[in-house]
């Protein structure tokens, strides 16, 4: 029988070192080739199959390649940064974007197992000294400061991680243009999720912001007027569509009265009554009207105090919303 197996260019230099030639010559002969050894052909490399082969006489010159790519693979830059196994992606969340070494609270081993007394006493110094090498001067203080800010109101407001990036991005902008000095720390952070979360069509509204801030309402309108004005930020006015699945979600309304919602609101900017109004308070007066086109008892005092508006609003408003509409006479 005619043995129809493929030679191996690994196979051939192998009974060279076999027959006594040189060890080094042979491997860098190896190495170098980019041409077929017995008839100058182009070399492809096959990846599915792991081997490179002449595409002319078909001489296997190298087999059982090894793959140094990654397993996984990827079709974008995000995606590929998530599957990275380098270390964790940067962020712009962190004050030195996530690329120092954080040392954790647990006084255990890598087994475990819990340290003695002096192991535990020498991880609190090294805590220590580690909070204390990971800001170089004041500007990357003030940094870490206001960006631990922006996500403890965040979580509180429960924004999603794009705006707290957002926010992030904004503060070390109005950080680096010196907007800074005469304002707090707190009332910049504050200003710029607040931005953030309105160019992110996820807006709250100033009342939600001061409960969670450490300002109050006038310095934190203040210094969002000059933040914006400053950085020229492009903010658009909050759509009171937007506030409308999270006051139906709080009053445990149905779909159907978010539905009726937003209808009373598209008919009601079709008539352009919706200018000047506070967002919020149009919002609230829907889901009002709604519940009681829908049959579905919910009081005026509730929906105040979901929206923290006045009854006095909602009573003005939602009667508009119904002129505007065509549940008139409803």
């Amino acid at each position: 029988m005619t043995d129809t197996r493929i030679r191996s260019y690994d196979e051939e230099t192998s009974r060279e070192r076999a027959t006594g030639s040189e060890t080094t010559e042979t491997s860098s002969a190896t190495r170098s080739v980019t041409t077929c050894p017995e008839c100058e052909g182009r070399l492809v490399t096959d990846t599915e199959h792991g081997e490179t082969v002449c595409t002319d006489c078909g001489l296997v010159v190298e087999e059982e390649g090894i793959d140094r790519g990654p397993e996984w693979r990827a079709f974008d830059s995000a995606e590929r940064d998530s599957k990275s196994r380098v270390g964790a992606p940067t962020t712009n969340m962190m004050h030195d974007k996530g690329l120092s070494t954080n040392i954790g609270w647990r006084n255990t081993d890598a087994y475990g197992k819990s340290l003695s007394g002096r192991q535990r006493r020498q991880m609190q110094r090294l805590r220590t000294w580690n909070e204390r090498f990971r800001t170089r001067d004041s500007k990357e203080r003030n940094l870490k400061q206001a960006l631990g800010e922006i996500d403890r109101m965040a979580s509180a407001l429960g924004l999603p991680k794009t705006v707290r990036e957002t926010a992030s991005v904004i503060y070390r902008r109005a950080l680096s243009e010196n907007l800074l000095p005469g304002r707090s720390i707190e009332g910049v952070a504050t200003a710029s999720l607040y931005a953030a979360a309105r160019q992110a069509g996820n807006p709250r509204s100033l009342d939600e912001f001061t409960h969670v801030s450490r300002v109050d309402k006038m310095e934190l309108t203040r210094t969002y007027r000059y933040v914006i004005r400053e950085l020229k930020l492009e903010v658009k006015p909050a759509d009171p569509e937007s506030f409308v699945p999270r006051f139906v979600s709080r009053l445990e309304l149905s779909d159907e009265v978010e539905r009726v919602a937003r209808e009373l609101l598209s008919s009601a900017k079709e008539k352009g009554i919706t200018s000047g109004k506070s967002p919020v308070g149009l919002a609230a007066s829907a889901v009002y009207a709604a519940a009681l086109l829908s049959n579905q008892k919910v009081t005026q005092s509730e929906v105040s105090a979901v929206a923290e508006i006045s009854e006095v609003t909602i009573r003005n408003r939602y009667k508009e919303l119904l002129e505007a509409s065509e549940h008139v006479g409803a």
